[in-house]
């Protein structure tokens, strides 16, 4: 299970960071999308720049993941990055596969890290004296 956590790490590191700095530098081409809705939100988040706030958590969320240091950090912030991309597809696309495969790479990371996360998962957290 080590093994197959450190490959999916490196994936989903690769998948956020490439994807991240594409949202910066456009070396990916991307076609237009097919619904009308998907069109305006994508103006709209280019117009309001918060484009250049999700692609930056990507690229160091990535960089994370790759480096391997702050794992659970990075785990944390993608997870947010993850649950836009999924509502998006959900609704306003068509495909769903690559947020399911980056889904299915984050569950198999945070496996590998879930100690990091116990006081976050615990219903009754302990309180500092």
């Amino acid at each position: 299970m080590k093994i197959t956590s450190i490959i999916a790490r490196y994936l989903l590191g690769l998948m956020f960071t490439v994807f991240g700095l594409n949202g910066f530098l456009h070396f990916i081409h991307q076609p237009p999308p097919a619904n009308p809705l998907a069109t305006q939100f994508f103006v709209a988040v280019s117009a309001s720049h918060f484009a250049a706030f999700f692609f930056a958590v990507q690229v160091l969320g990535g960089v994370l993941l790759l480096s391997g240091f702050f794992v659970p950090l990075a785990l944390t912030m993608l997870a947010a990055e993850l649950y836009n991309i999924l509502a998006f597809h959900l609704t306003l696309s068509a495909g769903i596969a690559p947020a399911l495969v980056a889904c299915m790479l984050w569950v198999l990371v945070f496996l590998q890290y879930r100690e990091s996360f116990n006081g976050i998962l615990s219903a009754k957290p302990a309180t500092q004296a």
